[in-house]
């Protein structure tokens, strides 16, 4: 029998609303939720794959126990045990440290991968915590903590309202938007022109995006901090600084002047090879329009000084008056994120509470740089990591020199990895827990509705029930908590009740919370869901910015009226969060924090320094999200392909052949990739996708196998970092290109 049901897309930030048509249990089809009330009917090649995705052969079914050597089928009870037995030995003989916990990209598209980790963390007490961010997003976590006293107090820029949008190092016609939820951000972006706005987008590669652009600039990658250092001195010599009705929430603006005093356009032009009076011409455009906002994303913050190029798109913003006003730089409100409290100053945000054993990294927002991850493995002496907990992430992929990353997995005492996919890490897993298909879990974005373009809040239940005795996700990690304790076979819903009862004491003590004074059994038997996950979020909405406080509003967001609205509740437009959102001690944006001045100097001696030879970059592909989504044939072929692109100059230069081999060669290492020439790069820069190289023996992975591509990481050896934020240097690389004949 044919039927449809409603799903929200989990494969990229935009989170898009799907309309799926099964026959029986089994997905046929996928288009777009035109009732949807934040994507509105936009699909892209990921959503309207859903359904192979979700019916993909090589989709583990039921776990995997290594036994004499071998991963062999095994029950759920028996992969659990299979867990305490491996990991309580090493937390009782070595301590907390000595298990990592690597948590990757797809944990944030997930219920249980938002609901479940920091439970998880919390109980270990490991400080050996690895995650996607450091190869992605982690230096704006870092430049928002110091500027605003919270690392997720991101602000986004407002695209339907804004008159002038400067993109740096992002791509988001092909990404879809990234740290900025906004579904059809390529219908977004037309509708900016359409009103008359400018679009300007500034990135080695003359992408899809720059394609629309009213201008493109091709910069020498890696130099985006000089450039945009040179537009704020010319924000302060030309006098266009105008703080707008956020000055009164802003301080050390004049030592920002101070900063900004070597980078004049002059300085900085021979290095990003824009012309001087193109930047002024970018800061007087900026500080003209009626709004403007800066966005910047990948190409930008996996670079050498990726923080301090994400907090100058902030102080852009604020020197022009447009952080915290519509059409400039927002700060959304999710429906599950803290009610709003009155303003006073918080304890700020700290970096390098402590250190990684080996090469002394400093830790930010409790995480070390991934990168760093085999050597804490492969480096002898007390204190190493013996052991690991993977949940969704394929670091040998994503990381630099996944070759040393994949010999130090094989050598670890144990490990236990949740995962669909028996991949290039978890086939070097001791039990593998492979979560249910999409269709068969609910799904709400904790994560990315706090990252939204607009306010809205959307809830979808399973399409699908799960197989008789199969658990879902959320019993997976909360089983997997439960034996890191030593607790298998205790009920997984005490986990859900433990964390359900701690956070309603801490309401019930808040006086500016609705339920302040409150018994909390009282307000535990209000909850509605069939699940404890359920229950949570029927918590979080209900003491939420937006909630219903217990009974206290009956207007107000709980589970059941998200439920009764299966298309999604619009919370409107975003308005300014200032200055209640600041945790900073002074209770004002700190522009000029102490790490961001020491790294700015840093970047003032790299003045007069250009590099030369050829630079790597990465790309981004609309079908593709990293490494999980090359087992897909839809998603395969076409432009989505693994090949290095080259420019008809420096094909010429180096004897280049258009479909021809080439062979590069970084610190890391070297791989023979096919040779694409095209004119979309800037001469000297080459290109790679991230994801590939997937041709390494025991994976189950039939689609991607045999079209492996080459892993770009393995021509890094991870040994430049973004020295605050602990980001790897993906961008910007020195590499030598020769043909293969």
């Amino acid at each position: 029998m044919t039927r449809t049901a409603l799903r929200i897309c989990p494969l990229c930030e935009a989170t898009c609303g799907l309309t799926v048509t099964l026959d029986g249990d089994r997905i046929t089809a996928a288009r777009g939720d035109r009732d949807d009330v934040f994507s509105k009917g936009f699909l892209c090649p990921k959503g309207a794959s859903f359904g192979e995705l979700d019916a993909d052969p090589d989709r583990l079914v039921r776990p995997l126990v290594r036994r004499d050597g071998r991963l062999t089928e095994a029950t759920w009870d028996e992969a659990f045990a299979a867990v305490q037995a491996g990991l309580r030995p090493v937390l009782d003989t070595h301590g907390p440290d000595s298990v990592a916990v690597v948590l990757g990209n797809p944990n944030v598209h997930t219920v249980a991968g938002a609901l479940y980790p920091p439970v998880l963390l919390a109980g270990l007490r490991s400080r050996s915590v690895f995650s996607a961010s450091t190869v992605d997003q982690m230096p704006k976590h870092v430049s928002s903590g110091l500027l605003y006293g919270d690392p997720l107090a991101i602000p986004v820029p407002d695209l339907d309202r804004t008159d002038h949008l400067l993109v740096i190092g992002a791509n988001p016609m092909d990404s879809n938007g990234s740290l900025c939820t906004a579904p059809d951000f390529p219908g977004r972006i037309r509708a900016l022109r359409r009103r008359g706005g400018r679009l300007t987008v500034i990135d080695p590669r003359r992408t899809r995006t720059a394609k629309l652009a009213d201008e493109h600039l091709a910069i020498r990658p890696g130099t985006d901090a000089l450039l945009l250092f040179a537009m704020v001195r010319v924000l302060f010599d030309e006098g266009l600084v105008d703080l707008g009705e956020r000055a009164g929430h802003v301080v050390q603006v004049d030592e920002v002047e101070r900063l900004a005093a070597d980078f004049t356009p002059e300085a900085v032009a021979p290095l990003c090879e824009v012309p001087a009076e193109r930047i002024r011409g970018l800061a007087r455009e900026l500080a003209a329009a009626g709004t403007a906002a800066v966005y910047g994303r990948i190409g930008s913050t996996t670079v050498e000084f990726g923080t301090l190029t994400s907090w100058l798109v902030d102080v852009l913003a604020v020197l022009t008056g447009n952080l915290d006003r519509p059409g400039g730089l927002m700060f959304p409100l999710s429906a599950t994120a803290a009610a709003p409290r009155p303003p006073k100053p918080g304890r700020g945000f700290a970096l390098g509470r402590w250190r990684s054993r080996v090469s002394g990294h400093p830790e930010a927002k409790s995480e070390l740089p991934i990168a760093a991850l085999a050597e804490e493995i492969d480096t002898p002496g007390e204190g190493r990591v013996r052991a690991a907990v993977v949940i969704a992430a394929n670091p040998v992929l994503s990381v630099p020199d996944g070759d040393r990353l994949d010999a130090a997995l094989a050598s670890l005492d144990f490990v236990v990895s949740v995962d669909p996919y028996l991949n290039e890490t978890s086939r070097h897993a001791d039990v593998v827990l492979p979560p249910p298909p999409p269709s068969r879990s609910a799904h709400f974005d904790y994560a990315f509705n706090a990252l939204a373009v607009r306010n809205q809040v959307r809830y979808t239940r399973p399409v699908l029930p799960l197989a008789e005795g199969r658990p879902d996700e959320c019993e997976i990690q909360a089983r997997l908590i439960l034996c890191t304790g030593g607790q298998d076979g205790a009920d997984p819903a005490l986990v859900d009740a433990m964390v359900l009862d701690a956070a309603l004491a801490k309401a019930v003590a808040d006086p500016h919370s609705p339920v302040h004074g409150r018994q909390p059994a009282e307000l535990a038997a209000e909850l509605t869901g069939e699940t404890g996950a359920e229950r949570r979020l029927d918590m979080m909405l209900r003491l939420g910015p937006y909630g219903e406080g217990f009974g206290a509003d009956p207007e107000g967001l709980s589970l059941a009226r998200l439920l009764q609205n299966p298309h999604g509740i619009d919370l409107g437009p975003l308005t300014p969060r200032l200055p209640a959102l600041l945790r900073t001690p002074s209770g004002a944006v700190e522009l000029c924090p102490g790490p961001i001045a020491a790294e700015a100097a840093r970047l003032r001696g790299r003045l007069g320094e250009v590099p030369e030879g050829v630079l790597l970059i990465g790309r981004r592909h609309l079908r593709s999200s990293n490494s999980w989504l090359h087992n897909v044939p839809a998603l395969v072929g076409g432009s989505n392909r693994c090949t290095v692109h080259v420019h008809p100059e420096d094909a010429a230069r180096l004897g280049l052949t258009d479909g021809g081999s080439a062979r590069l060669k970084g610190d890391g290492g070297e791989v023979e990739v096919p040779v694409e020439i095209t004119d979309s790069v800037r001469p000297g820069v080459v290109s790679l996708p991230h994801g590939w190289g997937h041709d390494r023996p025991g994976t189950r992975l039939a689609v991607a196998a045999a079209d492996p591509g080459v892993n770009v990481n393995q021509l890094n050896a991870g040994r430049l970092l973004d020295p605050l934020s602990g980001t790897a240097v993906l961008n910007g690389l020195p590499v030598v290109l020769t043909p293969v004949h």
